[in-house]
């Protein structure tokens, strides 16, 4: 008997697809201690960034996707 593929819960966390496949994260550093650093550096990490490459095929994966 095959076994089905479980999802991830942590990948499900960290990673959003988007209708048309794209892998969206969030960058990391803009957490905790943030009166310290650079307010346009902190407002370029709040934007989600797109995942690409191998990596987004493991994600894909983990997710149950692929």
């Amino acid at each position: 008997m095959k076994k089905k593929q479980k999802t991830k819960k942590s990948a499900v966390k960290r990673f959003k697809v988007t209708k048309t496949g794209k892998v969206l994260f969030r960058q990391q550093g803009a957490r905790h201690l943030i009166s310290k650093k650079n307010k346009c550096w902190l407002r370029r990490k709040k934007k989600l960034k797109e995942l690409v490459g191998e990596y987004k095929n493991k994600v894909l994966r983990m997710l149950g996707q692929k």
